[in-house]
């Protein structure tokens, strides 16, 4: 086998072709990172390889990114890869260790009016901001992909965001990729396209879906659906969450509520839909729900190592700012 360094392409691993290198492409697998993040049973679907061919790719491709044991200090010094962007909030950035992370899914979930979709507005703008400022720009024009399930984007609101933090409106319009999801088939599609849009140059570092959920609870009605809806769902975070550690990108989605029956008062009375498989697959979890004077209170769920709390911010012409 070739030295490490020599392998950078597909076409470079022992045994691939041209022709092999278009099927993966085709499944949407474009680099070494890509494949050894993949199954067999993905390879061998999607991309129409032979099981064993598939097996000694993914094996071949662990070995050359690495994907064996590690100590707890190197993954520490990996995770100095991961980047922040700020919310435009300090409240709501201290909440989730210092802004929206890379390589993670981030959800918001609440009843309608809380702050979702405002968030992922903010969001979308402030990714473009100079990394001094809390974006992730550092020269190279940083694009975003916005996943609208509801009809709920406003490219009026980005202009209104973008000029309150002094960024050209137009140029910060230009570099977001909006895309309307029709039903969850075609949600699935948009996000499978997501790593071809990243190799032909686009330097995406946020997808945005508004809301993940919305399209497979109003499809998929009734117990008997239940776990065709739980098993789509799953492999649609999954593809998600593997963008975002292959190409260190943020993931920010929204998500519907439900009234939960059995309990009174208190910020349980509802709860997300999706359910465990949601749950598990999220990194952050904040709740959203109103506040007084027009202020908004977010409450962190669930997050891998920082505690339970609750802050608040506001929502005002300008955007997410402090209260």
């Amino acid at each position: 086998m070739p030295a490490n360094k020599e392998i950078k392409k597909l076409e470079d691993l022992p045994g691939v072709g041209p022709k092999t290198a278009q099927k993966l492409r085709d499944a949407g697998i474009y680099t070494i990172e890509d494949l050894a993040m993949s199954s067999v049973n993905e390879l061998v679907e999607k991309a129409g390889l032979g099981e064993e061919t598939a097996r000694k790719l993914i094996e071949i491709a662990e070995e050359i990114v690495g994907h064996g044991f590690k100590s707890a200090y190197e993954y520490l010094e990996e995770r100095k890869n991961v980047e922040k962007i700020t919310t435009g909030s300090k409240a709501l950035d201290e909440l989730l260790g210092g802004g929206v992370e890379t390589q993670a899914l981030i959800e918001a979930f609440g009843e309608f009016g809380s702050g979702k979709t405002q968030i992922g507005h903010q969001l979308a703008v402030n990714v473009q901001l100079p990394k001094e400022k809390g974006g992730l720009f550092t020269g190279n024009p940083v694009k975003v992909v916005y996943v609208d399930t509801e009809g709920t984007f406003r490219p009026e609101r980005i202009k209104q965001m973008a000029e309150a933090v002094e960024l050209n409106p137009e140029e910060v319009l230009k570099n977001i990729f909006y895309i309307k999801a029709f039903n969850s088939d075609h949600q699935i599609n948009i996000v499978k396209k997501i790593p071809k849009l990243i190799n032909e140059g686009n330097n995406i570092r946020l997808i945005v879906i508004d809301s993940i959920t919305a399209h497979f609870r109003a499809e998929y009605v009734g117990r008997g659906t239940l776990a065709e809806r739980q098993q789509k769902l799953n492999q649609h975070l999954r593809d998600l969450l593997k963008i975002a550690t292959v190409y260190n990108l943020a993931v920010y989605v929204t998500n519907q509520v439900m009234a939960k029956p059995d309990t009174f008062g208190g910020f349980d009375i509802v709860q997300a839909v999706g359910g465990h498989v949601l749950a598990h697959a999220i990194t952050y979890r904040i709740f959203l729900r109103k506040g007084k004077e027009k202020t908004r209170i977010a409450r962190l769920i669930d997050a891998p190592h920082l505690p339970e709390r609750e802050v608040v911010f506001r929502i005002t012409d300008e955007g997410v700012r402090d209260v």
